[in-house]
């Protein structure tokens, strides 16, 4: 039997868990609605129905609070991914759901990630998707393409299956930085360079069991090996 300190405890956990999950959803809904710069933490503390002192006790800033988006919108990307990559087979496929997915889940924020782009894009700040802070989230992102490689009819083996995920999540990254400037009617130009380049990309890691290939493959591997540190800020 829960002593009453036990009981008190788990309510107050539980409590805190509830509040600070107001404070992110408040976050969300101000920042699509007025976008980052637009968004103070005394907005979001008023909406939720705490002290701004509260809001600062869960989140330091408005920054921590990105890092809450960033999570947040993992996971509604993740879920929706996987009737895909629980069902499909085929490595296009796969990489083509997961891609289009990720802008179709994103698309609430639109206008919103274009202001967090000009903070973001610095490689000095910590919403950078490349910087330390975001190391967690980074590394969720990029185990959504190990199960794009590893569970497709497709195999990929050796040096390239042990980078090819990261390459694939930093070929997703240009492509939100397209979306993010992409102006164009429900952002169709962004779907047809998914749908045009994902076949290139297909073809080109379908190369690598063509002997003759291999020697090129390592060469481009060595070369985003050596340039590593530079992508991931040295993680």
């Amino acid at each position: 039997m829960k002593s009453m300190s036990q009981t008190t405890g788990a309510g107050r956990t539980r409590k805190g868990g509830e509040t600070k999950e107001r404070i992110v959803d408040c976050a969300l809904r101000k920042f699509r609605q007025y976008g980052y710069d637009g968004t103070t933490m005394r907005g979001i503390a008023e909406d939720a129905g705490v002290s701004l002192g509260n809001a600062y006790y869960y989140f330091k800033s408005k920054d921590h609070l990105i890092t809450a988006y960033y999570r947040e919108s993992h996971e509604t990307h993740i879920e929706a991914c996987e009737p895909i990559l629980d069902g499909e087979k085929n490595l296009k496929k796969r990489l083509l759901g997961v891609l289009r997915t990720r802008v179709e889940t994103s698309m609430p924020y639109h206008r919103f990630s274009m202001q967090l782009f000009k903070t973001a894009a610095d490689p000095e700040s910590p919403l950078s998707p490349f910087s330390d802070e975001q190391t967690e989230v980074r590394d969720l992102s990029v185990d959504i393409f190990r199960r794009v490689i590893d569970g497709s009819s497709t195999k990929v083996s050796g040096k390239l299956a042990t980078e090819l995920p990261m390459l694939l999540w930093t070929y997703q990254m240009g492509i939100i930085l397209y979306w993010v400037h992409d102006r164009s009617q429900g952002c169709s130009q962004t779907y047809k360079l998914i749908d045009h380049s994902t076949d290139l990309v297909v073809r080109l890691i379908q190369l690598n069991r063509l002997p003759p290939m291999r020697p090129l493959v390592n060469r481009t591997l060595k070369l985003l090996a050596d340039l590593k540190p530079l992508r991931t800020n040295g993680a």
